[in-house]
């Protein structure tokens, strides 16, 4: 499996997308993004972590090793599972400060994202991003 934020950063994301010319062949390299993915232990599964404000159900977990934020990260839909990949690209392994520091927005403006999902799609990738935020500003 390659580990989002080392192996497979926003800047590849990035570049990969901007080779495919339709948006149907996008979905299907941001679904398989999310078969990258490592799987959620069953325990990580609980209420305290699932994600608010996803349409679907959406789980997060963290621990803060080496200064780092390690993230882990599951749903029940493909392609959310494909987002949080997007997300996670950007977010794991990251320090507290270079995750505030991240302009997710433009990000995501580059890789013409929000523009293609649909409004609850978008609220819940937004609430993700929330949480991780959130996360760094705690740690």
């Amino acid at each position: 499996m390659a580990e989002f934020g080392k192996d497979i950063t926003a800047e590849d994301i990035i570049e990969t997308l901007s080779f495919f010319d339709s948006w149907e062949e996008r979905y299907k390299y941001i679904i398989d993004l999310g078969r990258e993915l490592p799987p959620l232990a069953d325990a990580h599964r609980t209420e305290s972590n699932l994600v608010r404000g996803c349409q679907s159900q959406v789980w997060l977990v963290h621990e803060l090793a080496d200064e780092r934020l390690q993230f882990a990260a599951d749903s029940d839909a493909h392609i959310v599972r494909g987002l949080l990949g997007v997300v996670l690209a950007a977010y794991n392994d990251k320090t507290p400060a270079e995750i505030r520091q991240f302009d997710i927005d433009a990000y995501f403006d580059e890789l013409n994202l929000l523009k293609h999902l649909s409004p609850t799609r978008g609220n819940g990738l937004r609430a993700m991003v929330g949480r991780i935020r959130a996360t760094a500003e705690a740690a």
